[in-house]
């Protein structure tokens, strides 16, 4: 009798997180997989760099795979991996501000941030509408990176990543008043730039799918070892 397949994305939070301390391959890639773009986003709202962003994720997911036994489940699993990349997030802010007014300080030219490799997931269309599409999400991008960094991170968690403010108020460590007014300021400043419904228009900004998202979860992998 042919064993049946098991389905690694309809298992609660407690079985995925039992197998993925098992180091099972298909437990842990369906973590990453379910988790990518909101973890890259979490860390882009702090840092404003896709490449920093991007490391930041790598670096936060092998601390939880090696801790997992530290999961109590009194929030969900999202929720735990979403607070420790803040927190690596926030950490590699203040670690790049020191560097930086050293540099500063010693008379010496700031590097320039590397070229963002962002590129929003293909999609049916003309060249003319790609490129529109492509531009347009760029000036969202641009746009919501200069809000200020608590907004931002607020903004980010709650309407492009859907989370609850209870949900962002665990993320962030902060309260859910605070969560309120954050976000109720993030779009006052929004609004002063664009006159457009943010329900529908921040679907595909800062996007972290597609090859990025395959590649960031065979990167953890390989990390810890483990074969795909």
């Amino acid at each position: 009798m042919p064993q049946r397949r098991i389905n690694f994305e309809m298992m609660d939070d407690a079985e995925l997180v039992r197998r993925a301390v098992r180091r099972e391959a298909l437990a842990i890639r369906t973590i990453t997989t379910l988790n990518n773009q909101r973890l890259f986003r979490t860390a882009w709202s702090v840092l404003r760099n896709h490449a920093d962003a991007e490391e930041v994720v790598q670096e936060a997911y092998l601390k939880a795979f090696n801790s997992l036994e530290t999961y109590g489940g009194q929030s969900s699993l999202s929720t735990w991996l979403t607070r420790i990349v803040y927190n690596a997030a926030i950490d590699r802010h203040r670690s790049l501000k020191r560097r930086h007014a050293g540099l500063q300080q010693q008379d010496v030219a700031i590097l320039d941030e590397h070229h963002s490799r962002y590129s929003p997931e293909s999609m049916p269309m003309s060249p003319e509408a790609e490129l529109i599409r492509k531009q347009f999400s760029e000036f969202l991008k641009s746009v919501i990176a200069r809000l200020p960094d608590d907004f931002r991170s607020v903004f980010v968690l709650r309407d492009i990543e859907g989370m609850s403010v209870t949900e962002t108020a665990e993320a962030l460590q902060i309260k859910e008043a605070t969560v309120k007014s954050r976000l109720f300021r993030a779009r006052r400043d929004l609004r002063k730039d664009l006159e457009l419904k943010f329900e529908t228009v921040f679907t595909d900004t800062i996007a972290f799918a597609g090859a990025d998202c395959d590649a960031m979860t065979n990167r953890v992998l390989a990390a810890l070892e483990i074969q795909p």
